[in-house]
This record gives structure tokens, sequence and C-alpha cells, in this order.
């Protein structure tokens, strides 16, 4: 699919897409929770359609469901098949791989897209080790498997990813019936794990942990029977670029954004204030508007959804910015660091990788140009929010990328006042 983008000056409200890190967690408490779940304000992305998918296979009922709640059953896990699909979900093949070993059940994770060609070497060495057997594509998809699984304590590396802890902790917290502790060696996005263990004691699980070192995952007291009630966030991963937006391209307030949120990208206020951006943080909304910007230094190791954003905006401050934490952006829907460097260059955004840092040089006229999103999500919108304030139109090709994580994206830049043109057919 592409969309057209013309210069635009935006202004007006718009309530935050709901949050799909939350949303797939409840997902995954909601099939291991004995009873009912009821979850409101439930994603629609891709990926969290795809968690919905598969908490079905493995053994949940969607009894109902509309845009404003969810409401699941589930007697734990107990796979209605032998195959589990988690589309591009990085979050999904983590999580629930360790979850659908608990079962004694052969199963095949299988994904597609950019998924495929992530590897997943950690389960390779981690699942024999929990009585798992596991057999990969030489550490790709497709992995079958094989429990069930047996809780002890272990050590993992946590520098890849946080979400092979996430799946790990939910595992766990439904499996022991005794202390059981995960000692974890560099862990990266501990904000992440922050969000994990908040659903957990949403639904009765409790995890302790020692400055994100040493977890001890100590058994449940069951609320089995019990009506669960979970609210899913806003997404401060979507708002972040909106935020970006109104603060080179309008003005622009975001509703429905918890500012207390353990999600990582709530650190994108604390970058637009650091580059002299216009905010303004209420209890129950941000307000961002058009300011002179200047350059920033922003460490992103535990936030690398923030660097498409983070690009855009520095595309328009005045001097060079840096950003930390490149390495965490290898395995992503692309290697997003070299992609938002040759798709940014074709809007003549100078930008400079260097080990772990990435330099942008802003403040210089950004052109419009053909770009493409690579199939990366976070890539197509960092391009449509540079758009904004360029020079003349900018073509996005791949633009459809979106759906995986923002669908209404488009929609909702058109709402504010952009001048997006989308394919009849949209």
């Amino acid at each position: 699919m592409q969309v057209i983008i013309h210069p635009s000056v935006i202004t007006g409200t718009i309530q935050a897409a709901a949050s799909k890190s939350s949303m797939q967690r409840a997902c995954a408490a909601a099939l291991l929770h004995e009873g009912k779940t009821i979850i409101s304000n439930p994603g629609r992305s891709n990926d969290d359609l795809a968690a919905l998918e598969i908490i079905q296979t493995l053994g949940a009922q969607i009894v109902s469901q509309t845009e404003e709640k969810i409401e699941i059953l589930s007697s734990g896990v107990k796979p209605q098949g032998r195959e589990i699909n988690c589309g591009e979900s990085g979050l999904s093949i983590r999580m629930f791989a360790p979850i659908a070993a608990l079962s004694g059940q052969q199963i095949v994770l299988q994904g597609k897209g950019s998924l495929l060609n992530r590897p997943m070497h950690f389960f390779d060495e981690m699942f024999p080790e929990l009585g798992i057997e596991v057999q990969s594509n030489n550490g790709m998809l497709p992995i079958t498997i094989k429990g069930p699984m047996h809780a002890k304590n272990i050590t993992i590396d946590g520098t890849l990813s946080s979400q092979y802890l996430t799946g790990l902790l939910f595992a766990f917290a439904k499996l022991v019936k005794h202390p059981v502790t995960i000692t974890v060696k560099g862990l990266k996005s501990k904000p992440y794990i922050d969000l994990t263990l908040q659903v957990l004691r949403d639904f009765g699980y409790e995890v302790l942990h020692e400055n994100y070192k040493r977890f001890t995952i100590l058994p449940a007291v069951p609320l089995n029977n019990r009506v669960i009630h979970y609210t899913v966030e806003g997404d401060w991963s979507g708002a972040a670029f909106l935020l970006v937006a109104g603060a080179i391209a309008g003005n622009l307030t975001i509703t429905g954004l918890d500012t207390s949120s353990t999600q990582a990208d709530r650190s994108i206020t604390k970058a637009l204030i650091l580059a002299n951006a216009n905010i303004l943080i209420e209890e129950n909304s941000i307000s961002t508007a058009k300011a002179k910007l200047k350059a920033f230094q922003f460490d992103a190791t535990d936030c690398p959804d923030l660097f498409p954003p983070l690009v855009a905006l520095a595309a328009f401050c005045e001097g060079v910015s840096t950003i930390k934490g490149v390495s965490r952006l290898a395995y992503k829907e692309s290697n997003r660091a070299l992609t938002l460097k040759e798709e940014f260059g074709k809007l003549k955004v100078n930008i400079i990788l260097e080990d772990d840092v990435m330099f942008i040089k802003g403040a210089v006229e950004v052109h419009g140009g053909l770009v493409h999103s690579n199939y990366d999500h976070r890539i197509a919108m960092a391009c449509a929010i540079a758009a904004l304030h360029a020079q003349g139109e900018t073509i996005i090709e791949g633009a459809e990328a979106i759906n995986k994580s923002y669908p209404d994206f488009y929609k909702h830049l058109k709402m504010i006042g952009a001048n997006v043109s989308l394919p009849i057919n949209n």
C-alpha cells in the first residue's frame, strides 16, 4: 500500500490507542487464569489479534467481544491444536512459547514475515534445562516444543530481549509450588518487565526482584472462579509519534495516557523536554505544540522503540542529536538503525552510526521523497511524522505496516488535519 503525505499544520485532540504491550500480556494472564477475565479497552492491532488467536488455540474461549471489552473464559493451558501462529509478533513468540510448554502436548510455533528472520536460539539453549524438548530451524522458526516444563532455579541472558524473561515469569508464576529464582545477566528494557510484573500482580501472582538481577517467583494464591477485570492502558509507543508530530507541525493533545505507567516509551516526554519542545503534561492529557527545537542527547537502551519517533524529532532540532542504544535495533521488524539511516537519508537527513550511538544532524531542510517502510510499522510512522513538516510531498511505500501496532494511525493523522492521501479502498 502506498500513502502520500503533504506538508501540514495539525491541531486537535486524539484518544491514545490501546497498548499492545499491555493487551498481549493481559491475554496471556487471561489464558492462565482459571475463570473469567474481562478485558476493557482491548487492542485490535495485528499483534493483539495474534495473541487472541494463540490463547484460543491453547485452550481459552472468547465468550463475547465488542470494541469496548472482551470476555475470556479459561481453565488453564489445554491446547486445542498442535500449532500456534504468532504472526509477526516478537513478544507473542517469546512469551507464549514457555506458556505453551506448560502442557505435555507437542506444539509447533510458527510466524510470518520478519519474525521468520529473528533469532530464537534462547529456546534451544534454555528449554532443555527445563525439561522441554525443542527442535528449531537453526535457531529460527518454526520451532517444535514438547513439555511439560519443570520449574527450577535458572540463570538466563537478558541482553537480547526482556521478552524471554516475561514468558518465563508468566509460566513459572502459574507452575511453581515453592519459591523459584531466575537470575538474569545484563537485563535490557527493564520498564517492560515492570509492566509484566504489574499484570501478574493484577491476576494474583507475586514475583519479587532484587535490582532486576534476581527474580523470585512465589507460589500463587489461586483466584480461581473469580472474575478479573483488566483495562488495557493507552499506548505510549504510538502516542510518541503523535507527540512529536505536535512538536514539529502544530498543536496536539493526547488523552488516555497514564503518566505513571510502567511502559518504557513514557520516556518520550523526557526527550521532548530535552529538545526544548513546547509540552504540557496534565493528569488526563499531554499536549505538544510547535517550538524552536534544539539538539538533545538521549539514552534509549531501555526504550529502543523510541528510536524512530526520536529520529523524526531530531531531524527538526538545531544541531546534532545523539541517541544511545543502537545495539538494541538489529533484530526488530527490520534492522532499524540501518533502515532509519537509509530512509531518512532519502529525506536529506544525515544519520551517522558509531558503535552504540546514532548521530542525527538536524535543522537542515527536510525534503519530501519516496521512502519505504521495509515492512516495519515504526519506520512507516516515523517517515509519516517527518513528512508533515518536510518540503514537498512524501510517498511511503509498504505503508500498511502500521497495522502491526496502530491500524488507525493514518486515520488519526487525517482527523487532526494532516494532508494524507490513502488508497481508495482503505
